[in-house]
């Protein structure tokens, strides 16, 4: 079938921890033999922000690590929709494009009957900004993949689309994997500062434990302002800064522990999403521990696949006590990345957009040679 997908960036993953989920499904398509287009805003602030710290370089970086993939980059104002959902069969729209773009792609699902239309929310917005979410007219729309089911619940409560379907990030396995490399130190993170979401949250679970314990500890991400990258350097943690997404398995290999800080809203109002980075880790094989947050939904066994810290003292501990012990932590490990393989790759998640194809009544379905 041709699959046609709107999203905010294919090519960048600069402070958008969508891009890992979004190539992996990407790869999975293609991998079934379906025809993908994939399109992306020219203007888009990830990609802007990524060539303006790292130049072209960055994209170049991005065309190695991932050669099948590319995007068309459209101006909104000019972008002809007929010609870009020319004889597709599903199309795609993630929640990080313009309300009139959406619209758009909307009334042509009203005059086009023959494609399955559906929107993909992987964000806290629904919950944090909901005027911002009532501004998509999702009438057009034959139903939402929500990222966790309380996201799904928003939306049935709001009434925003005609149905909602859980559809969980999950780990590109054919990039995320353990390596083995000479460790470097015992404790790294990936991760962006998050505005005011999670500075106490990062005070409390990394900061003030690394610096007690000691720990020769590096964290990577990006938007950490002069405030931040103080903090780290009195608790002397490197700070690395941006590192394209796809290199998370290298990294983990030089390091014997990560941790999970989800941001506030997560922990608090949307149970049951975990994000993108538990995933990450857990399919490269490096021992996690969490700060708190519900799984509500029954994804992972916390205390086999990852441990939960109950607050910083906890985490303190849990971090002494598995660099301590070698082989807690590589069971640990081992659990984790089993757990991924068995129930969250990417390759899942394509399966069960299949399933959820199939419950639409979607055309696609009779098209889809990969649906088996």
């Amino acid at each position: 079938m041709r699959v046609v997908m709107f999203c905010h960036s294919l090519l960048s993953d600069w402070n958008h921890g969508n891009a890992h989920f979004l190539r992996g499904i990407c790869t999975e398509l293609l991998a079934d033999g379906h025809d993908l287009r994939v399109f992306e805003p020219v203007d888009a602030w990830s990609l802007q922000n990524l060539i303006a710290g790292h130049g072209n370089e960055a994209l170049a970086e991005f065309g190695r690590a991932y050669p099948q993939l590319s995007s068309t980059r459209y101006d909104v104002s000019t972008i002809d929709i007929d010609e870009a959902l020319h004889g597709a069969d599903l199309v795609l729209v993630h929640e990080w494009n313009e309300p009139s773009l959406v619209q758009r792609i909307g009334e042509h699902r009203k005059r086009n009957t023959r494609y399955t239309l559906l929107f993909h929310d992987t964000h806290h917005r629904s919950v944090t900004d909901p005027a911002a979410m009532s501004r998509y007219d999702l009438s057009g729309y034959d139903g939402v993949l929500a990222f966790g089911a309380s996201v799904a619940a928003v939306y049935e409560r709001h009434g925003w689309g005609s149905r909602a379907w859980v559809w969980h990030e999950a780990a590109d396995t054919r990039v995320f994997r353990p390596l083995t490399a000479e460790k470097e130190g015992d404790f790294v993170w990936i991760g962006n500062w998050g505005d005011d979401e999670r500075t106490a949250e990062l005070q409390e679970f990394l900061i003030d434990p690394i610096a007690d314990l000691g720990l020769t500890a590096c964290i990577y991400g990006v938007r950490y302002p002069a405030e931040a990258q103080a903090r780290l350097a009195g608790a002397r943690i490197e700070y690395a800064g941006w590192t394209p997404n796809f290199k998370a398995p290298e990294i983990f290999a030089r390091y014997k522990l990560t941790a999970h800080v989800p941001r506030r809203p997560y922990a608090t109002a949307l149970p049951g999403v975990p994000t993108i980075r538990i995933f990450e880790a857990l399919a490269c094989g490096i021992p996690l521990i969490s700060a708190p947050w519900s799984d509500s939904e029954n994804l992972f066994t916390p205390g086999k696949d990852f441990l939960f810290a109950s607050d910083g003292a906890d985490m303190k501990q849990k971090m002494h006590n598995l660099l301590r012990e070698p082989i807690q932590a590589a069971e640990l490990a081992r659990h984790g990345r089993e757990t991924i393989l068995r129930r969250h790759t990417c390759a899942h998640r394509v399966k069960e957009l299949y399933g959820i194809l199939e419950e639409v009544g979607s055309p696609a379905t009779t098209m889809a040679g990969g649906m088996n």
